[in-house]
């Protein structure tokens, strides 16, 4: 009898890997049907990771979109899935265990069938405690394996990691090659050593097709006993992205398997809606590079779902680090350039410290790290000069232990710096913070909602709920969005920088365009105007170190500065998100607060001035 292998879509992680968006909830409604009309998916990834806090991000409560989206599927008896990123869960930095354990309790009662837990230092201090929150939650648990290739990660390393998790009570195992750097053999060998330990545990594989070694993958792993696949479909596949499930169900019929058919017409349907929306909105933010193969994201690791987002986020990295090169009379940088010098640094800095798995939110830290590193040395500043508060406690033990030793250099770092190093269990580095939130949610007079979903999403993403609810992410999606249609319209040559006058919900904002690729010089103009000194040296500003968002908080727990506010050198007074990494700004000097020039969520630049102190 032939052996079965089911596949699962992951049109979530599909879009991710792609851009930086993934559909609104009347999208996601629209092509359920076409999912459920091809008739091979036995699972469908629904939610989780980046999807709720990108639904915030463009205005659109992602309660609803979840509810709405895993209804089809359900009715299909198809089973749907989401990721948890085990102490962080949905979001980039630590959650306390109450948010946790909500996470649970809301998403099974939204509709979720399956968790995917994984942590990017494969510490199982973080993995175990979802499986107990799982079963309470009436879920199945599915623990992930972080696979990359190190020194350290070998095929004993990750056949011992899963006898742990298995010896804990996971249901399932996940092999999650989130760069697609496995190497095919070695993936074998690992899900052989799984099966030999537990014969009828569940493994399922996930990887992504950018460095070439996916369907190669796919066949060894299903060889050695692999039961569901990960699979996405055109035109979101190959790439940056995951590969296509034709490819893979002609590889694995023709190898002797047991897979299901697919209804072809609706497969063209959904290929033709999903172009759709890339028309409408999305494709905007799918850069052309991400669509290729590219053998050189085999060095530094990067994973597709962080890829997606990368290329549009150096869009602005690129940009800002122009103004300032334009500024000091220095030659501009390409993309092709600042990418490869990008890889190259991913790759010195990885080692040092300590392999984490380059998986969110490790491979942000590790990426943004290097970026940082790149961006501060060609301003001829030191390497490691610019430190994120979460990096730094992804380095010190904070989040977990890492699989590798931190190089002496970071370590010195850390001392000059006052930062310890700690060994204990991260969950006790982040206390409880429901009963906080409640009272700040009753403050705002905002509902719970229905099974405390709201107050999960509040507990979550404090800064982008806050903005959701104000209505500014729906203002400045709609901004941005006008800007790059004016941009993808314009016409060709040497065409002037222009400016945009949006509405949106009655409320008028104006909006800088420039054409091609070199920064404005209108903009730069104004970029140095706000930095400029006032006059008479009354005041002393506090200039951003990067572009990013400006925030005066970045959790509920924090009390903002106000205006008359006392301060000393070395205080945090404000952060800047970049890259999805807070940074604490610190004050330079002793004095108090005269002005805060900038709202929280406003986007700023390098050198603009964020807090004027007299």
């Amino acid at each position: 009898m032939k052996r079965q292998v089911k596949f699962s879509l992951v049109f979530r992680d599909m879009w991710q890997s792609s851009g930086k968006y993934v559909p609104r909830v009347d999208q996601l409604t629209a092509i359920a049907p076409l999912i459920v009309e091809m008739g091979c998916f036995a699972r469908v990834e629904t939610n989780g990771g980046g999807f709720e806090q990108v639904n915030l991000l463009f205005g659109e409560n992602p309660n609803k979109a979840v509810r709405e989206w895993t209804k089809p599927f359900h009715d299909a008896g198809i089973q749907t899935h989401m990721l948890d990123r085990g102490l962080n869960g949905i979001r980039m930095s630590p959650v306390p265990a109450d948010v946790r354990q909500l996470f649970y309790k809301v998403k099974k009662a939204q509709g979720t069938d399956i968790t995917r837990t994984f942590c990017g230092l494969n510490d199982t201090r973080n993995i175990i405690p979802s499986i107990g929150y799982a079963h309470q939650a009436g879920m199945i648990s599915q623990c992930s394996l972080c696979i990359t290739y190190s020194p350290i990660h070998t095929v004993e390393y990750y056949v011992n990691m899963a006898k742990t998790l298995i010896d804990a009570g996971a249901d399932e195992i996940c092999l999650k090659d989130m760069a697609g750097i496995g190497r095919p053999v070695s993936l074998g060998k690992i899900v052989e050593g799984i099966k030999a330990y537990k014969k009828d545990i569940v493994i399922q594989y996930h990887s992504h097709a950018g460095p070439g070694f996916a369907m190669a993958s796919v066949l060894e792993v299903c060889k050695a006993g692999c039961d569901y696949v990960d699979v996405g479909m055109e035109p979101l596949s190959w790439g940056t992205g995951h590969v296509d499930v034709l490819a893979v169900q002609a590889m694995l019929k023709d190898a002797g398997f047991d897979v299901p058919e697919i209804n072809m017409s609706a497969y063209m349907k959904a290929r033709t809606m999903i172009q759709s929306f890339m028309d409408d909105f999305l494709g905007y933010y799918i850069p052309n590079r991400n669509r290729y193969m590219n053998s050189l994201l085999i060095a530094p690791g990067l994973p597709g779902g962080m890829m997606g987002s990368l290329m549009t986020d150096l869009e602005t990295n690129l940009e800002g680090l122009n103004r300032y090169k334009e500024k000091h009379g220095q030659p501009l940088m390409t993309q092709d350039e600042l990418l490869i010098k990008l890889f190259d640094e991913v790759t010195y800095v990885w080692p040092k410290v300590g392999y984490p798995c380059l998986v969110t939110p490790f491979s942000q830290y590790v990426k943004n790290l290097a970026l940082m590193n790149v961006i501060q040395m060609e301003k001829g500043k030191e390497r490691w000069s610019m430190i994120a508060d979460d990096i730094w406690d992804m380095i010190l033990g904070k989040s977990g232990q890492l699989p590798g030793p931190v190089a002496d250099e970071i370590k010195a770092l850390a001392k000059e710096q006052g930062r310890e190093f700690v060994t204990a269990n991260p969950q006790d580095n982040y206390p409880d913070a429901l009963d906080t939130f409640r009272a700040k949610m009753k403050e705002n007079g905002w509902e719970c909602g229905q099974d405390d979903e709201e107050l999960f999403e509040y507990a979550m993403h404090p800064s982008q709920y806050e903005a959701y609810r104000s209505g500014k992410a729906k203002a400045d999606f709609e901004a941005d969005l006008a800007k790059r249609k004016a941009e993808k319209n314009a016409p060709k040559g040497d065409a002037q920088p222009s400016v945009l006058t949006l509405t949106v919900d009655g409320v008028s904002y104006k909006v800088d365009v420039a054409y091609g690729d070199a920064p404005a010089k209108a903009v730069a103009a104004a970029a140095t105007a706000a930095a400029a000194p006032v006059a008479g040296g009354a005041l002393k500003e506090v200039q951003a170190p990067l572009e990013g968002k400006f925030f005066l908080v970045k959790s509920a727990g924090e009390t903002p500065i106000k205006v008359g506010d006392s301060v000393k050198k070395g205080d945090v007074i404000c952060y800047i998100e970049a890259m999805k990494t807070y940074n604490a700004i610190k004050c330079e000097f002793d004095g108090t607060v005269a002005e805060i020039c900038v709202a929280s969520g406003d986007s700023v630049y390098e050198e603009d001035v964020l807090i004027k102190i007299q």
